[in-house]
Order: C-alpha cells, then sequence, then structure tokens
C-alpha cells in the first residue's frame, strides 16, 4: 500500500473519508504553507493570518463530504481561503484593500547580492502597483503568476468562467503596463 505522502489529495480524502480521519493531518502539512503564502497577501496581521488559516482548515474538514473527488481537492481548498479571506477583509478593512505589505518570494536564494537588491526593488514595485489595481483584477494575477494555478484552478477557486479569467489577467496586465508608463514619465 502506498504511503500518505504518495497519495493524490484526492485519493487521500477518499481515505479520511472512509476510513482514516486521522490523515486529514497529511492535507494540512500539504497546505498549510501554501495557503498561508497565499493568505499573507490580503491579511498583514501575522496573529489574524494565523486565526484565518486555522478557520479554513476546520471549514475544509467539516465540509470533507462536500468535496467532489472527482474535481481538484487544491482548487476547492484555496477557494475556501479565499472566501475566508474576503470574509476578514469584510469585516476588518472596511472596503480598503492594500496589498502594500505582500510578501512575494521573488528572489531566489541562490542568487548574488545584487540580484537580490534588484529584486527587492522590483518587489517593491510590483507590491505598489498591485495596490493600486482593483481586486476584481489583482486576484486573478496573483494566482496566475504568484501562486502558479491554472485558468480552470482559478475559475474554480474565483467562481468566474474560465474565459473570464484570461480577460481579467490580460486587463490586469494592460493596467500594469499603464501605470509603469505613468511611472516612467512621472520620474523623466
Amino acid at each position: 500500500m502506498q504511503s500518505s505522502s504518495q497519495l493524490t489529495d484526492e485519493q487521500l480524502v477518499k481515505i479520511i473519508r472512509e476510513k482514516d480521519q486521522e490523515l486529514y493531518s497529511e492535507i494540512i502539512k500539504r497546505y498549510q504553507t501554501k495557503l498561508l503564502h497565499y493568505l499573507r497577501k490580503f491579511i498583514y496581521d501575522p496573529d489574524k493570518l494565523e486565526d484565518v488559516l486555522q478557520v479554513v482548515f476546520i471549514k475544509s474538514y467539516r465540509n470533507l463530504y462536500g468535496f467532489n473527488i472527482n474535481k481538484k481537492f487544491s482548487s476547492w481548498i484555496y477557494r475556501i481561503a479565499h472566501n475566508e479571506a474576503v470574509n476578514h477583509l469584510k469585516k476588518n478593512s472596511r472596503g480598503q484593500i492594500s496589498l502594500e505589505e505582500v510578501e512575494y518570494k521573488i528572489v531566489d536564494e541562490k542568487n548574488n547580492l545584487h540580484c537580490q537588491i534588484d529584486g527587492n526593488l522590483l518587489k517593491e514595485k510590483v507590491d505598489k502597483l498591485l495596490t493600486n489595481i482593483n481586486l476584481k483584477y489583482s486576484e486573478p494575477l496573483i494566482l496566475f503568476y504568484f501562486e502558479q494555478k491554472s485558468y480552470q484552478e482559478i475559475s474554480d477557486i474565483l467562481h468566474i468562467p474560465k474565459n473570464t479569467v484570461g480577460t481579467l489577467i490580460s486587463r490586469a496586465k494592460q493596467i500594469l503596463k499603464e501605470k509603469i508608463s505613468q511611472q516612467k514619465d512621472y520620474e523623466k
């Protein structure tokens, strides 16, 4: 028999539902860092971030029997995380959503110091630009470029048509280009 670490998420969920609920710890192990990274783009307070992550795991555990194992588990749990992030933002930010403090890990530790400095400057620029983009556009962009989600996964997570995902990402990139162009004009 395969070890739990060799099972797909969907196989693991089936075993958790049918035989061994203790294996849910494997789901937590697989997704804790990924979801923390995703949620950190919306929730900056470390304590609140941990609270929201805990709620995500509790809700996904409680609703595990509602998950369709013919679908992709990662999209399903990211959707729960997305909903909890939105709920948190609605409760705590009064409509003002800032991505300024977002921590994107864009610099490989193996790069030299010069590349790290360039990477940090790029990160700051991207953070500032994303702050000024409507959440409708920034969410698909973040999921695609920073979370490496496919259009189908983004469609499942955000509950929008797959074709709309491409349109929103394309529009977000156009907005970013315009903002970069405006900055260059301003700096002249």
